[in-house]
């Protein structure tokens, strides 16, 4: 054996546990709860995936505990008595990570009679007395004693480090000590009993102070007090509990290692291809399958090559990174004759997946450097633009490329692709070209058909072509030393913007089908597609934004944040750090003496929003701390920004809706968010504003009214509900009504915030817990506002239980409309998980409902819009919220049109009702 080589011990008991918690459960067919689990598999997987990225290795084995008794039951027969036994969907997949974790090229080792630390310790002594560099990667704190200036402990799943310092620095003795510390300590997970009462500051205090656990027994009787009783009490046990807790370094393993040095045994293995491969389809990690490529598994360096490969340098093995690339035919257009060529082209094919590549992420004020085209799966041509640099060659004028685009681009009848090409019509619409006919959009086609997944187009790529591509970090660079698209050489420029073109293409291919296949889908997709269209025009025409309204609100806000810090002091008896969790904890609990609510993980007492606000019931310095929280964030992320983010040719704040984010379906923004503009408080209310229209227009705001709750009656049949919605009644008074007994005239306020409450809570699948602490009740009073609102609300309750039950059938549920709203943890063994499943399943209907309808209600609108009134302006949509600009002349007609056509876009059980507010500002509308 040479020097400098390094053997990787994987502790694979340690690890299933922590894989099977950590990951979702996953089935071998998704939303089966009968088939098999699969989620400690992938776990498994994905660990040895990221040990491989962090760790170069000459040797490497995966170490298991054996079933059976060991030498520790014998000497204990108490040993791990209290630990649970082993879940049964776990202990399936036991045989299929053994086996997995051969086909990756790694030795298993379960050896009979002892633990797999054990095993673990017996290798790594054995090594590290040759000179080879040991890395155990394990989250078990119990492998400490085994470190030293050979041996190192990493928890890839957390990034700790145990090496010589790290071990001392954690528990505050090193390694040589860890034994006698554990000894002391105990070990309550393996029901190992320690010294009563000693802890962790304990123990490392009396082996610093005494150099050892012998040395400490000797002299037990000069520890005083009952630390020292308890010490000297179990004396007698500390021998037998440094047995158990000592890891052997001596296990005998010829019969498993048989006939080779123990080391050589341990070489890694070329993978597995062809049964990785059929493993991975039979498990359903089809992904997985997909990349698995007999040319990425070859041995990728000489033997002490740098890199960051597990096994650089020994024979590759695991799982390919790339699927085997095919012949592609990328052209680079640096001519008119090669240019007419294509475009000829582009006119004659039926489909043309197209991309830009742009100087900014920021689409209102991105200016192209180049496109690409691809017509068929395997060509594809770019067309540099604005490429510069020393080596860059002479390209074609812009504005004559562009000039001859713009018939084929602005025909609607030439159908075109894209990756979010919501960002492709703003890139050309800067360069004075409103694209036609995109078609197809396989970000969107992705969102329909897998919400739960990435959609960026490397992903579905490998996803679903099994091609991995060129990343624009590879090609760019990152951070401060990224460089400008235009300045990547031209040659890498052209084969990465033409892969884009020739994958999306690819894409495209493989999912279309999926969607034509399943009516539903395939209208949510439309759906999704003209949302796009409209987006794009919401954004395009963005929101007048009153600056010195806001510079106003911002000098105000900062005179009442320099007050409440005066009174915040006077209230402490002293000027303090409003933002320090330490000071905040030593004014409230030391010096003023409230109550702790609770603490951090780290044991501190907490000073989080959600103490402040249960401290704020009682006591007034928490209430202004919470004042002044409120008033810095909204100073800070609106009053301060929102004129700043105004685009100085238009004066005009363009947000940015983020079409494939949410699962439910609904929209996001940024830049700004006008989802979190606070409209709680005054404060927050006003900064609506300063979204204005200019002189002789107004805005206007048409709002779905209860539409969750209309959803809810409409998928619940509930025969009250309905009864309700279709009187127009006040549903939280008529829900009082049934609640409390009463009748609806009787209804009083409070027992209409309690009926509203109840109402929104159960559409959140809030339980007696949650509407306790909403109401600020009793749980006990909170369980039976629910059993009566089941009792008068039948259908809801059954619609809740059928739902559960669905959801744990298919895996996922659907809005009224088809959407799928997928529910990985329906079936988790893992109870919170599963119960915070079950109330998904039970809001995102709803949710996803009310998402479908708004964006419904947005394209019809903008299809009206069109036709009848042009000089009307659709600029904002904001959760259930359509917000215009408009000719004071078009008032009437808003009035009256805008909420027929949201009404009507649906036929629901119960009626779907708009409201429509005018004035001169956003607020005002209200």
């Amino acid at each position: 054996m040479t020097a400098n080589k390094t053997l990787v011990l994987v502790d694979g008991s340690s690890y299933i546990y922590r894989a099977y918690h950590a990951m979702p459960d996953l089935r071998a067919i998704p939303g089966d709860s009968g088939s098999a689990a699969t989620g400690a598999i992938r776990g498994m997987i994905n660990m040895l995936q990221a040990l491989r990225k962090e760790v170069q290795a000459d040797y490497a084995a995966c170490i298991f505990d054996a079933s059976g008794p060991t030498f520790r039951d014998a000497i204990y027969p108490e040993y791990k008595a209290q630990r649970a036994p082993m879940p049964d969907d776990l202990r399936a997949q036991i045989g299929p990570i053994h086996e997995v974790v051969r086909l990756l090229g790694w030795t298993v080792l379960a050896v009979g009679g002892v633990e797999a630390d054990d095993v673990i310790g017996t290798l790594a002594v054995t090594a590290a007395a040759q000179g080879i560099e040991v890395i155990v990667s394990s989250g078990d704190k119990d492998l400490s004693q085994l470190v030293n200036e050979h041996i190192t402990i990493i928890d890839t799943m957390s990034g700790k480090k145990r090496d010589v310092a790290g071990v001392s620095a954690e528990f505050g003795v090193p390694p040589r000590l860890m034994v006698d510390y554990q000894t002391l300590v105990g070990d309550s997970v393996d029901n190992v009993p320690g010294v009563p009462k000693v802890g962790p500051k304990t123990a490392a205090k009396w082996l610093q102070e005494y150099g050892s656990l012998d040395a400490l027994l000797a002299r037990a009787s000069e520890i005083k007090g009952a630390a020292g009783e308890n010490l000297r009490n179990t004396r007698d046990w500390l021998p037998t509990g440094r047995r158990l807790l000592t890891i052997k370094t001596d296990c005998d393993l010829s019969a498993d290692l048989p006939d080779l040095p123990v080391l050589d045994a341990l070489t890694v293995a070329d993978a597995q291809t062809g049964g990785l491969r059929a493993f991975y389809e039979k498990y359903g990690f089809k992904s997985l399958a997909r990349t698995v490529s007999a040319e990425a598994l070859a041995a990728p360096a000489s033997p002490g090559a740098g890199g960051d490969d597990l096994f650089a340098g020994h024979g590759a093995s695991g799982v390919a990174e790339a699927a085997p690339q095919r012949p592609v035919a990328y052209t680079t257009i640096l001519d008119w004759a090669d240019f007419e060529s294509w475009l000829e082209r582009l006119q004659q094919a039926q489909l043309v997946a197209l991309d830009t590549e742009t100087d900014s992420l920021d689409e209102m004020r991105a200016r192209i450097v180049g496109i690409s085209f691809s017509v068929q799966p395997g060509e594809a041509a770019y067309v540099p633009l604005r490429h510069e640099g020393p080596d860059a060659p002479a390209q074609l004028p812009m504005d004559a490329v562009l000039a001859r685009l713009r018939p084929w681009l602005q025909d609607g009848q030439r159908h075109k692709l894209g990756q979010h090409v919501k960002y492709d019509r703003h890139v050309f619409a800067n360069h004075g070209i409103e694209v036609q006919g995109y078609v197809h959009d396989t970000m969107l086609q992705s969102y329909v058909l897998e919400v739960h997944k990435p959609h960026n187009l490397g992903s579905l790529a490998e996803r679903h072509t099994g091609r991995q591509g060129i990343s624009y970090e590879a090609l760019c660079g990152k951070g401060v030393h990224q460089i400008p698209f235009a300045q990547v050489p031209l040659d890498k420029a052209a084969a990465y913007s033409c892969e884009d073109s020739d994958q999306t293409l690819d894409v495209h291919q493989a999912l279309w089908p999926l969607l034509q296949a399943n009516d539903k889908l395939r209208f949510v997709y439309a759906l999704e597609i003209a949302s796009s269209e409209a987006l794009y025009r919401i954004e395009r025409n963005g929101v007048l934004i009153d600056a010195p309204t806001l510079a106003g609100q911002s000098h105000e806000l900062g005179q009442r944040i320099l007050q409440l810090e005066t009174e915040a002091y006077a209230l402490a008896g002293q000027p303090f750090n409003l933002s320090s969790p330490k000071q905040l904890g030593e004014i409230f609990f030391d010096k003023l003496g409230l109550p702790v609510v609770k603490k951090t993980a780290t044991g501190a007492r907490s000073t989080d929003e959600e103490v402040l606000e249960k401290l704020a019931e009682n006591y007034p310095l928490p209430a202004k701390l919470l004042e002044h929280r409120g008033l810095v964030k909204l100073k800070g992320t609106y009053t301060d920004k929102l004129a700043q983010l105004a685009l100085p040719r238009t004066g005009r704040v363009h947000t940015h809706y983020a079409q494939a984010v949410a699962v439910t379906g609904r929209l996001s923004s940024n830049d700004p968010n006008l989802q979190n503009i606070p409209i709680r408080t005054p404060e927050g209310r006003r900064v609506r504003e300063a979204f204005v229209a200019p002189a002789g227009r107004v805005i206007a705001s048409a709002d779905y009214s209860q539409i969750e709750l209309r959803i809810m009656a409409h998928l619940s049949a509930d025969a009250a509900l309905l009864q309700a919605f279709h009187a127009g009644q006040d549903v939280h008074r008529a829900t009082a009504a049934e609640v409390f007994g009463v009748s609806v005239d009787q209804v009083s306020t409070e027992q209409r915030r309690y009926a509203k409450v109840i109402n929104f809570g159960l559409i959140y699948g809030m339980g007696s817990f949650g509407l306790a602490k909403n109401l600020g009740i009793e749980t006990k009073a909170a369980a039976a506002y629910i059993d009566r609102y089941f009792q008068r609300y039948p259908g809801v309750k059954q619609y809740m239980d059928d739902t559960k039950v669905a959801a744990r059938s298919m895996g996922y549920v659907e809005t009224v409309f088809g959407r799928r709203l997928y529910l990985p943890e329906i079936n988790s063994p893992n109870g919170p998980r599963r119960s915070g499943a079950e109330r998904a399943a039970i809001n995102a209907p709803m949710q996803g409902t009310a998402a479908d309808l708004i964006k419904m209600a947005m394209v019809a609108v903008q299809k009206e819009l069109d036709a009848q009134q042009p000089d009307v302006q659709m600029i904002m949509q904001v959760h259930d919220e359509l917000v215009f600009e408009l000719p004071e002349s078009a008032v009437d007609w808003v009035r009256t049109e805008i909420p027929r056509l949201m009404a009507e876009v649906a036929a629901l059980k119960v009626p779907l009702l708009a409201e429509v507010g005018v004035g001169p500002n956003w607020e005002k509308a209200h």
